[in-house]
């Protein structure tokens, strides 16, 4: 029997709220967005999704976790997938005062999506923060989300984390998706964050956009340009 992602994260919280509270390290995250954007690009046909998430960050700073969403696109093309989950596992920590690297691996998993190319993909990372600054670069040891012989594609993004005071933070961020052999498909996306954090409840709001060809990014299913401009808003919380 299929449970929704939202049911499945609230029963595992439900389940363990001990644990939780005696393994410090060890934190959940559900929330809802009105538009699911990854690097600029709508996965749910501009529609809202549902999202949770369980991470585990050690002192050594070793850290692995998972997460999922829902998701429109892999039915869309016509497989039969409507969840996204995402798993990774990575080191972070301060190499010299005031600059912390971060690198790992992101593995993303479509259950049961039927399509002929798998999307499911394999991510190594990098990332490196000088104060409120972090520039990271993705790379794909499989083909990118199904796009057939992406292999070796690479994403580079820029953001920084604001701090306004009062719990409020604005986020800018700028990225660039190279797919391998495929021009058309390659493009620059970039967002305005603004959230402000209630007690582990954050509510944001984002201006998100691309400049993609519509071509290569309109969805089957209502003809809809996935890196249209426009407005995101949502809400998490973690415990």
């Amino acid at each position: 029997m299929k449970k929704t992602l939202a049911v499945s994260v609230l029963a595992i919280a439900a389940a363990v709220p001990a644990f939780a509270q005696e393994a410090s390290p060890l934190t959940f995250n559900v929330g809802a967005v009105s538009d699911y954007r990854y690097r600029g690009i709508s996965q749910t046909r501009l529609k809202p999704a549902l999202q949770g998430g369980i991470d585990y960050a050690a002192p050594s700073g070793f850290y692995a976790g998972a997460w999922g969403s829902t998701i429109k696109w892999i039915k869309d093309a016509g497989g039969d997938a409507d969840v996204e989950i995402d798993v990774y596992g990575g080191y972070k920590a301060e190499v010299a005062k005031g600059l912390v690297l971060d690198v790992g691996l992101l593995q993303y998993v479509y259950p049961s999506h039927e399509l002929g190319i798998s999307p499911d993909t394999l991510e190594a990372y990098a990332a490196v923060s000088v104060g409120p600054v972090t520039a990271k670069y993705s790379h794909s040891t499989t083909n990118l989300f199904g796009i057939a012989d992406s292999k070796g594609s690479g994403y580079f993004d820029l953001a920084a984390n604001v701090d306004l005071g009062d719990g409020m933070t604005l986020t800018p961020h700028v990225g660039h998706q190279t797919v391998r052999r495929n021009a058309a498909a390659s493009y620059t996306d970039y967002s305005l964050t603004l959230a402000k954090d209630f007690s582990g409840l954050v509510v944001s709001g984002a201006v998100v956009g691309t400049d993609a060809e519509k071509a290569a990014y309109t969805s089957a299913a209502g003809a809809k340009f996935l890196g249209k401009t426009g407005l995101v808003l949502g809400l998490k919380k973690t415990f």
